[in-house]
């Protein structure tokens, strides 16, 4: 799966809180976005109208971890690039939907928009459609999983990307267990017997996109103005832009609409990649980022479940196994050393 005033920016998990990257994923993304910016416009405190964050915070979980399924449905009667560009689309539309109720225009100047422009490339054109390819032939739930490895690799590029974000010995200790995890949901041992090779590839791979685009957006957009919805809303709809001339080429128009794949895009896009983020800049502002992005954590889990529940696929005892130690992997690389006392 974007405030006036951004304050210094932060690496996180995938979905980031309160961030133009990776909208709809882990984080996505997903599916989930990665700098940490001030509070939009109308995201203040909780009113005594507003649900309990805690159940907010549920029901992103919940939207989030069923993007994957959302994205095998679409799968069954569209192109990968379509799911991808019908997901942007209606992301972008429900976005643009808040700014027009908020009376808040775009991202302005060109600089900006090419920004912009390649940090769709990175965090959404890009990661959603080899999701949507990875899922043609790997299982949701694996592809929920690959999702939850985009801190790992975060830790691993910030290595020589950022130096200011130097890792200690617990976050190297983190990434090896991740790693580790991995393996282990790919069955190493047995010579990753039962698991395509290609869709995984692909997952692992749109997973790595998410940091590459943090990185890029810390290092071009921080101090943009802007709040959150005005940027992330740009951001998809550059994507849907791209995708829609990518699926033009490279797809032919589709011969029918299915009731549930079309439903499937459409609550992907609306739902998992529009409205959970404009979800989670309210848990930011409401909770703090530390708080709001614990719901990483959640995402491969819920994931699992629906695969196995809503689509029968089969669950081995090394996939929770291993997506456990992914998940203690990738908490221990976004540990910071605490604060030092004042004397």
């Amino acid at each position: 799966m974007s405030a006036s005033a951004p304050s210094r920016p932060t690496s996180t998990s995938s979905p980031a809180p309160a961030t133009t990257a990776a909208p709809g994923t882990a984080a996505a993304k997903a599916g989930g976005p990665s700098v940490t910016r001030a509070a939009a416009p109308g995201t203040g405190p909780a009113t005594g109208t507003r649900l309990d964050w805690r159940l907010r915070f549920a029901v992103l979980s919940v939207v989030w971890g069923f993007s994957f399924l959302l994205i095998k449905v679409g799968t069954q009667a569209y192109a990968p690039f379509q799911v991808a560009f019908g997901r942007v689309l209606f992301g972008a539309l429900t976005l643009l939907a808040v700014l027009l109720v908020r009376r808040e225009p775009l991202p302005r100047g060109l600089r900006t928009w090419g920004h912009l422009t390649v940090a769709a490339v990175l965090l959404n054109t890009v990661p959603f459609s080899l999701f949507a390819y990875a899922e043609l032939s790997i299982p949701s739930s694996l592809a929920g999983i690959c999702n939850a490895t985009s801190p790992l690799w975060g830790m691993a590029l910030s290595l020589v990307a950022l130096s200011e974000d130097r890792p200690t010995r617990r976050r190297f200790a983190g990434l090896g267990l991740g790693f580790v995890g991995v393996l282990t949901v790919l069955g190493a041992w047995q010579g990753f017997a039962g698991v395509d090779a290609k869709g995984t590839a692909l997952a692992l791979l749109a997973a790595l996109c998410y940091p590459i685009g943090w990185i890029y957006v810390r290092r071009t957009l921080a101090s943009v103005p802007g709040s959150p919805v005005a940027l992330t809303g740009a951001q998809l709809l550059v994507s849907a832009v791209q995708l829609a001339a990518v699926s033009a080429v490279f797809t032919s128009a589709p011969a029918s609409f299915p009731l549930w794949p079309t439903l499937s895009v459409v609550a992907l896009g609306a739902l998992g990649t529009g409205m959970a983020l404009q979800m989670q800049y309210r848990l930011v502002t409401e909770v703090g980022p530390t708080t709001a992005q614990m719901v990483t954590y959640f995402i491969p889990v819920i994931a699992t479940a629906a695969g196995v529940m809503v689509l029968g696929e089969q669950l081995h005892w090394n996939t929770p196994v291993g997506a456990a130690v992914v998940l203690a992997g990738a908490a221990l690389t976004q540990a910071r050393p605490g604060a030092r006392k004042r004397g």
